[in-house]
């Protein structure tokens, strides 16, 4: 059994303590939070015991920690927690600052401990099925990598002035994805962005509307859509464009029936937001943090893709920003 705390008691934590008490060879022992009522809330749902973060990165009998808590903390809670042996699970972003996450790079490599940058979407059972199928040969080499993210309505401003950006908070999903599937880094970045849905967004020195165009060494494309609006659902598709064929995954949508009327065809909406549409990728993601710590293999996403993720997400800004292509650093 894997014994993990939980740093970080609100939204995505919670998901984590579910995601937890699914996974066979998991056991959540404590959680954390620096709003002594969440962690309370958390526990005595979870059946635990809120602790302090520092009990919980020192405690024996905690042998990993899942960090869940605002981007600004992850810094120093994965120089404690490498420090002290544990085995990592931080959500994306790693951190805002790219040498911070190097630096952060550096500890855990001194330290010997698996850490697992959150990025779900890898897991998602129909995204895995495609990469799988991509990576079995069946469409041939790749060229063109088409990425859809669109989400059902905008978070409120409060949360936007402290998210780094879209590129940084929303994007960056896709960056990774992106890296998934075109089995290559990009070396150049271009973007575009707009403040459509909500003028308060671009006052506040934001894009609620974004695309990007990343190219690779060999010249294998990915153009990535985003929107903080979408009024049909959480709008998540993908499609991978072969020498041989297509590889295409749809929405995930609230049932599978259709009906049909003289009016025409009619099908469900998308499913609302990430925590319907992911529920089932939160589990895989966890189950394989596990099994990595556990079994011994290096756990993938790995820090050093958080990193990668996050310089791309930084070029995507810059390029917007200054309307130009940004070659990336090697390229």
């Amino acid at each position: 059994m894997l014994n993990i705390g939980i740093l970080g008691c609100g939204r995505i934590g919670q998901v984590h303590a579910r995601s937890i008490g699914q996974v066979e060879r998991a056991r959540l022992v404590a959680v954390a939070d620096a709003v002594p009522a969440a962690a309370e809330a958390l526990a005595n749902k979870a059946g635990v015991l809120p602790r302090s973060a520092e009990e919980i990165l020192t405690a024996a009998d905690i042998d990993a920690v899942v960090i869940g808590t605002p981007t600004d903390t992850h810094f120093d809670l994965i120089q404690a927690a490498a420090a002290n042996g544990k085995a990592i699970f931080c959500e994306k972003p790693v951190d805002m600052d790219v040498a911070n996450i190097r630096t952060c790079v550096g500890a855990v490599e001194a330290a010997g401990v698996p850490f697992m940058t959150g990025f779900n979407r890898r897991f998602d059972p129909n995204f895995a099925n495609l990469h799988a199928r991509l990576q079995a040969g069946e469409i041939g080499d790749v060229e063109l990598v088409t990425i859809l993210s669109r989400d059902p309505s905008p978070p409120p401003i409060s949360y936007i002035s402290g998210s780094g950006g879209l590129f940084r908070d929303m994007m960056i999903h896709d960056f990774d994805m992106a890296r998934f599937l075109l089995g290559e880094d990009p070396v150049s970045v271009q973007a575009v962005g707009s403040a459509l849905v909500d003028a308060e967004i671009g006052r506040a020195g934001d894009v609620d509307t974004a695309a990007a165009i990343l190219t690779t060494a060999s010249g294998r494309i990915c153009q990535i859509s985003n929107s903080r609006r979408a009024a049909y659902g959480y709008d998540q598709r993908i499609e991978v464009h072969g020498s041989k064929g297509l590889l295409r995954a749809e929405n995930q949508l609230e049932d599978t029936v259709e009906i049909a009327t003289e009016a025409g065809f009619r099908r469900a909406p998308a499913q609302h937001f990430f925590l319907e549409r992911y529920a089932l990728a939160y589990v895989a993601e966890m189950t394989e943090f596990v099994s990595a710590v556990l079994d011994g293999h290096t756990p993938e996403p790995g820090i050093k893709d958080g990193l990668q993720a996050q310089i791309l997400a930084d070029a995507a800004s810059r390029a917007q920003q200054k309307g130009e292509i940004v070659n990336l650093p090697g390229s």
